[in-house]
């Protein structure tokens, strides 16, 4: 039976007092009063309430009775309820709100926010959130208490993504620095979420579309303008890459070397780095082996491939928008992207008239029937190395002929 404030006011005299030792008067829900007798005879009682986190029992202290009373006691359980609901240890909350205000700054909230999933999720997602604010946001707002934090200072920063041309990265930034406020609110050092107030503030990226050019023209002299880039040999040799292979950039950007097998011409990339979580092949030409071993004498030593100590969150590889910003950089922003080249691919390999289900099973795109897809992994492997030597040899000599060209499959 629950507890009265009766029940409360006259704990002292319960029967279980005469035993001299402490005892409980449990309410619900968790709640229970706890009676310890004291040095003068008299009998304290505490409110505490016990929950499970994390496969573990704990207790939290709401105060004595009657500083406390039997509904404000209450009101403090169901709002350690609504955390628990939520995924948050009332346990932690209580430590931070002990902690001042240098543990509710936006960068701290952030933090305990990407600690508070890491479990949940990918580690790769979490790496990529982690690095977005990290370059993107703290330098700007990291050390803003949450609660002074305004919805103009939060588009200065996103503008600051939006000037360089980023725009699908400024919406995801976006959504992410809303979260991590929303944390911050269910954990009692925020009131509102202000990014609410920016619907509608920034350039909207095209749905499912990242620019590509897709005609053999200017295809042409983007392959020629990627020879001639002069940046980071890191950096260009995976922008000549990408052209060959067409993966997803993050992919090629945590690209290790433990995955290449140069002799049997293969990339192999686990399930649980690939989008869609199956393990994918990609068939390497001569020529993508040729841009292998060129880098292989400056970062064959190291894990990955494209090894990079510049990037702010601790990666030890390029970026995933590394390409994308070379790119830009060339004078094609608007035009086509790292991505872009999967579209590239896509539709002149279509137009050629490879197999449709050659060529997603090679883009890695999700098939939703399962003895099909298990059909595709099994008998286009071979098909699937004559389609990249052919696409790579097409390029060659895409660039360096003056006149548009026909693809002309290898092998027919």
């Amino acid at each position: 039976m629950p507890l009265s404030d009766t029940a409360c006011k006259n704990a002292h005299k319960h029967a279980k007092t005469s035993i001299g030792k402490p005892f409980k008067l449990a309410d619900e829900k968790g709640l229970y009063l706890l009676l310890k007798p004291q040095a003068d005879g008299c009998w304290g009682k505490w409110w505490r309430f016990k929950y499970r986190f994390g496969g573990n029992e704990k207790l939290l202290s709401f105060g004595t009775y009657p500083d406390t009373s039997l509904l404000q006691a209450r009101d403090k359980r169901d709002t350690a309820r609504k955390q628990l609901a939520d995924g948050i240890d009332p346990g932690i909350v209580r430590k931070i709100e002990k902690a001042g205000s240098l543990e509710n700054t936006f960068s701290a909230i952030a933090n305990e926010f990407l600690e508070s999933n890491r479990k949940s999720w990918s580690e790769s997602h979490h790496a990529h959130i982690q690095q977005c604010f990290e370059r993107d946001v703290f330098p700007w707002i990291g050390s803003r208490p949450l609660k002074d934090l305004s919805a103009i200072e939060v588009l200065t920063v996103l503008r600051r993504i939006v000037d360089r041309g980023a725009l699908e990265t400024a919406a995801r930034t976006k959504q992410f620095i809303g979260q991590a406020i929303r944390y911050g609110i269910a954990t009692g050092r925020a009131e509102r979420d202000v990014t609410a107030d920016l619907r509608g503030a920034l350039p909207s990226p095209v749905k499912g579309h990242f620019p590509a050019i897709t005609e053999a023209k200017p295809l042409a002299q983007l392959l020629r303008d990627i020879d001639a880039y002069g940046g980071n040999f890191v950096v260009r040799t995976a922008l000549r890459l990408q052209p060959l292979i067409f993966a997803r950039p993050a992919n090629l950007a945590k690209a290790e070397w433990d995955e290449f097998d140069l002799d049997a011409a293969e990339w192999r990339i686990a399930a649980d780095k690939m989008k869609m979580n199956n393990a994918h092949i990609v068939p390497l030409s001569k020529q993508a082996i040729a841009l292998l071993r060129d880098i292989h004498p400056l970062t064959g030593n190291q894990q990955y491939v494209f090894a990079s100590n510049q990037g702010k969150s601790g990666d030890k590889h390029i970026s995933r928008e590394s390409i994308g910003a070379a790119i830009r950089r060339m004078g094609y922003q608007g035009q086509h992207t790292a991505h872009g080249f999967r579209t590239t691919a896509s539709t002149l390999l279509h137009e050629q008239g490879f197999h449709s289900d050659m060529i997603e099973r090679q883009l890695a795109h999700a098939e939703h029937n399962k003895v099909k897809a298990a059909y595709n992994r099994a008998q286009h492997l071979p098909e699937r190395r004559l389609m990249m030597q052919s696409w790579s040899d097409y390029l060659d000599e895409l660039k360096t002929v003056a006149t548009v060209i026909p693809f002309k499959k290898t092998g027919t």
